[in-house]
């Protein structure tokens, strides 16, 4: 009896302490350095794609800010600093996202919190050692391209274009590879419903391999816009094509 009272006790202090309810996310931000007065922008894109909305507005006191709203499923946001160039991407989700603002380099603010978040920086951080190899090869040859360029010397400029290209190909192959393990490997990362979206807009992708891994996801990702845009591109991939095909109908049937 004791036990369960005990049990009982640790699930009210638990429940006491949470700050997120159901469908609620708080982002609690830490801006050390940043004047008083500063605005923060919460944006997401809108519809169409090619514009961004404001979903919260707040300002900077004593180097803090505070967000709270809604959320149903993940979706990615940003968090944009007045009078800086670069934003700061996010998943917005259910739980508390903490935010560091870096003043100096905006680029490594850090975001961590929740899961999807822990698992996005973790995958940024894989991809970008990844993606080193090109920038890698950029610095060690601009002085040499440049130069290439100025006394129009074809054979140099040929050789090194055909050098990065090889390495650009190289990079692409290995960073597929990584996306497709990490989908077959975090079936309940938004990440990797983004991932298999991203397969399906590929002419070239394999449709058996990537139902193969939506099957694999957990249904609340299934139920996450990019979820119902794989279930939707699956269908349409699957769907009789040629002599024998029904015609569909003004109705969509």
């Amino acid at each position: 009896m004791k036990k369960i009272i005990l049990l009982l006790s640790a699930a009210v202090v638990l429940i006491a302490c949470s700050k997120v309810g159901k469908d609620e996310y708080i982002i609690t931000g830490t801006a050390t350095g940043i004047e008083n007065g500063k605005t923060i922008i919460l944006e997401t894109q809108d519809e169409s794609g090619m514009g961004l909305l404001a979903k919260d507005t707040v300002k900077v006191e004593n180097g803090k800010f505070e967000m709270k709203g809604k959320i149903t499923e993940p979706a990615f946001y940003m968090i944009q600093l007045e009078g800086a160039q670069a934003k700061i991407p996010l998943i917005l989700e259910n739980g508390e996202v903490k935010i560091t603002i870096d003043k100096d380099s905006i680029q490594n603010s850090k975001v961590t919190g929740t899961y999807n978040n822990d698992e996005y920086t973790s995958f940024v951080a894989e991809t970008t050692k990844i993606q080193k190899k090109l920038m890698d090869f950029q610095n060690k040859n601009m002085q040499a391209m440049n130069a290439a360029q100025q006394s129009k010397d074809t054979v140099v400029i040929n050789g090194l274009m055909k050098e990065f290209n090889k390495l650009q190909e190289e990079v692409s192959v290995t960073s597929k590879a990584k996306y497709v393990t990490y989908a077959e490997t975090h079936p309940k990362s938004f990440i990797s419903a983004l991932i298999i979206q991203g397969m399906l807009n590929d002419p070239t992708a394999d449709v058996a391999k990537s139902e193969k891994l939506y099957n694999s996801l957990e249904e609340s990702l299934k139920n996450t816009k990019p979820g119902k845009a794989i279930k939707a591109k699956l269908t349409e991939l699957k769907a009789p094509t040629g002599v024998g095909a029904s015609a569909p109908t003004t109705d969509g049937k």
